[in-house]
């Protein structure tokens, strides 16, 4: 599969000989066949108007690059080194966001881009480039080098803004509106690939709202532009030289482009650097819920009269979703009425209200609509880990469960005070195998109802069964709470 990342891995995909050779015989296609002589009449041409003639000029970028090159910089981090630089990343993994795998620790050093919004010397750049700094450097597109200090950052969106003392006005360049950007327009990155500052490379939009797992409010501007290690943090330009976006991540297996690059929206970057600029850090609004999607199986196993919606997966104690009343199974299907669709919806939409103000909210209960307002917290700066609540059943679903006791807390390393029935062996191409359960995770509930042991799991279980169709459990996977929709009429799962 490919692999989403920052624009810093390495590898590459071929073209199958196939696929090249059926690329190349089509440039014979419009000639003649084998053994024949055909006569090829070629099309006439189309009137020439002012938008046929404009359609078949590509942009000049010249004035452009020439506009706005002076105010996009590299950045220089001289990583902190740790016991983890110096052990290696695990197989397969590049925790360096500019490339290499250092030997030396002292000696770690990255690179990336960034741009100057204001002449006070204000830049902006990703979060991943000035992780774990010891020192920054910013050099400018004239060769000057100068030392940069952090005025802020916030890892959920990958933004940071750093500030720098030239003695004198900088050229700057203006945040535009990504709310207008469509696919199919022209766009221009520019930034420090490979170390080649001032590098610029064009393309179109390929998509908007592209969500590729890299935080919580993915809302990503797709482009073919040609971004690669070390573009990280530079700008993605309109035809207009306003900043629409900020470079951050690619999908390739070789590390280098493949056409697939990712923008933080400038909208999104305007919000957050105002806040940065003002406080050094954000400050967002917290329900305290763990949502998942609603899948088919999903929708089938707690009947839900929609898949639209955020599924309540946990309520963490002491938030206000629990105050307000909020329980696992239930969906939230409005924020301040506007529509949530899925888990990323609920996320962005309860971040942008400040903590202390209240949300609205619209939640699905037993498939009744329910309107509920709810006074937000701040979210923290890291969740805590849930603690979790774990457990012989052979049935249907391919499970054996097993009551906890210290053996098991030892053999599946459950913290302690795991209550529930804990999943001790999963059958192979059983329904739960199929489902993804595996060994170790812990069954805290069936559909709504939840269950502290393991004669509560089986009975509910097996009163889930005689629905059929399918079946919801709740259960906690590598510490999260999740609910894992069963489908009884596949794999070949025990009879029981």
């Amino acid at each position: 599969m490919p692999e989403w990342t920052n624009p810093n891995r390495r590898g590459g995909r071929m073209l199958s000989a196939s696929l090249l050779a059926v690329l190349l015989a089509g440039t014979a296609l419009g000639g003649y066949a084998a053994g024949q002589n055909l006569i090829v009449t070629p099309a006439k041409a189309a009137p020439t108007t002012a938008a046929s003639t404009t359609l078949a000029q590509a942009p000049d970028f010249v004035p452009l690059v020439a506009q706005v090159k002076p105010a996009v910089v590299s950045i220089t981090n001289d990583l902190q080194p740790h016991p983890a630089a110096m052990q290696g990343p695990p197989p397969g993994m590049f925790p360096f966001p500019f490339g290499g795998q250092p030997q030396q620790p002292e000696a770690v050093e990255a690179r990336g881009s960034g741009f100057i919004i204001s002449p006070s010397g204000l830049i902006v750049t990703n979060n991943h480039v000035i992780k774990d700094e010891k020192t920054l450097t910013v050099t400018l597109d004239d060769g000057t080098k100068l030392a940069a200090h952090v005025v802020g950052a916030d890892p959920r969106t990958d933004l940071a803004l750093l500030k720098v003392d030239a003695g004198h006005p900088l050229p700057y360049v203006k945040l535009g509106n990504s709310g207008v950007v469509q696919p199919g327009q022209w766009v221009v990155a520019m930034g420090n690939p490979f170390g080649l500052g001032g590098t610029v490379t064009a393309g179109i939009v390929s998509a908007l709202g592209r969500n590729i797992g890299d935080g919580p409010y993915d809302q990503f501007i797709q482009v073919d532009a040609p971004i690669n290690e070390g573009n990280s943090g530079g700008p993605l330009f309109n035809l207009d030289g306003q900043v629409i976006g900020i470079n951050t991540a690619i999908i390739s297996p070789s590390g280098g482009s493949v056409g697939i690059g990712f923008a933080i929206p400038s909208n999104t970057v305007r919000t957050i650097v105002a806040e940065l600029q003002k406080s050094g850090h954000i400050t967002r609004g917290y329900l305290g819920v763990e949502a998942q999607p609603i899948t088919p199986n999903m929708q089938a196993a707690l009947h839900l009269p929609t898949k639209n919606g955020a599924l309540i997966a946990a309520v963490e104690d002491g938030t206000p979703a629990a105050q307000a009343g909020l329980h696992p199974g239930e969906v939230i299907t409005e924020v301040d009425g506007q529509a949530i669709n899925n888990p990323r919806d609920l996320a962005i939409d309860i971040a942008g209200i400040k903590p202390g103000e209240t949300a609205h909210l619209t939640v699905l209960n037993n498939s009744n609509a329910v309107s509920m307002n709810v006074t937000l917290a701040t979210l923290p700066e890291q969740t805590a880990t849930n603690n979790a609540q774990p457990g012989v059943h052979q049935g249907r679903l391919g499970l054996a469960l097993a009551p906890v006791t210290p053996d098991t807390e030892n053999q599946f390393n459950l913290p302690a005070g795991t209550h529930g029935a804990v999943i001790a062996q999963v059958a192979p191409n059983s329904p739960a195998a199929l489902a993804g359960l595996e060994p170790g995770d812990v069954i805290i509930g069936v559909g709504e109802q939840p269950v502290t042991s393991v004669d509560q799991a089986t009975g509910a279980i097996h009163a889930a069964e005689t629905r059929g169709g399918a079946v919801a459990l709740r259960v906690m996977h590598q510490g999260e709470k999740i609910f894992v929709a069963i489908d009884l009429g596949k794999g070949t799962g025990n009879e029981g």
